[in-house]
C-alpha cells in the first residue's frame, strides 16, 4: 500500500474518530496526562529523595531556573509538532497544518489519508526520540547535578503526560485496527480512521 491516498478510495467507511477540541474528549485526555505526569514526577523524585541525601534549599537563583524551564518546556512542545510533522513530510511530501488549541498543540495532514505505517510512525516518533534522550539527561543529573534533576524530572513527566493521545491512537493501531488497509486522516485536533470494507455478494 502507498503511504497515503489524495482521496478516500471506495468502499471505505470511518469505524474511528477523535476529536480533542471537542471539551470533554480534551478534558478528560487532559486530566490523564496530568495524573501520569504527576504519578512520573512521583517516581522521580521518590528515587532522588530515597536513595540520596540531597536536600532542596530555595535560592534566589530559582527564578531564574523557572522562567529557562518554561522557555525549555515551549520549545520542546514546538520541537514534539515539529518531529511529528518530520515524519509526516517525509513520508507523503505533502502540506501540513501546525497550530494550538486550548487542549494541545497539533501537527496534521488534513488533506490525504495516510496509511496504517505512516500514521504509526507519526504518531510514535516524538516519544521514541524525546523519551530516551531526557531519560538520559535525568539519569546524568542523577549523579552529577541534583538540583537540575528537579526540572529535568518534571520535563520528562510532562512529555510521558503529553504523548498520552498519540500514544493512545498508536496503540489503537497496535492492538485493535492491525489490517495494513486501514488508513487514516489527520486533521491536528481530530483524527478520523477508516476501515475497508467487504463487497457484498
Amino acid at each position: 500500500m502507498n503511504n497515503f491516498e489524495t482521496i478516500l478510495p471506495e468502499n471505505y467507511q470511518e469505524v474511528f474518530h477523535i476529536d480533542v477540541k471537542n471539551n470533554k474528549t480534551g478534558l478528560i485526555l487532559n486530566l490523564i496526562a496530568l495524573l501520569i505526569a504527576g504519578i512520573l514526577i512521583a517516581i522521580a523524585f521518590a528515587i532522588l529523595f530515597l536513595t540520596t541525601d540531597f536536600v532542596y534549599d530555595l535560592q534566589s537563583s530559582d527564578t531564574l531556573y523557572f522562567f529557562a524551564f518554561l522557555g525549555i518546556l515551549i520549545l520542546y512542545v514546538i520541537a514534539h509538532e515539529l518531529v511529528h510533522g518530520i515524519a509526516y513530510k517525509s513520508l507523503t511530501k505533502q502540506k501540513l497544518t501546525f497550530g494550538i488549541k486550548w487542549s494541545c498543540a497539533f501537527c496534521g495532514v488534513p488533506n490525504i489519508y495516510v496509511s496504517r505505517k505512516t500514521a504509526m510512525i507519526a504518531l510514535i516518533l516524538p516519544f521514541a526520540v524525546f523519551t530516551p534522550i531526557f531519560t538520559g539527561i535525568l539519569v546524568w543529573l542523577y549523579f552529577y547535578q541534583q538540583f537540575l534533576y528537579f526540572y529535568t524530572a518534571i520535563l520528562l513527566a510532562l512529555h510521558g503526560g503529553g504523548c498520552i493521545g498519540d500514544l493512545y491512537v498508536f496503540l489503537l493501531f497496535l492492538f485493535k485496527f492491525k489490517d495494513k488497509t486501514y488508513l487514516m486522516r489527520d486533521t491536528g485536533p481530530e483524527q478520523f480512521i477508516y476501515q475497508l470494507q467487504e463487497e457484498k455478494e
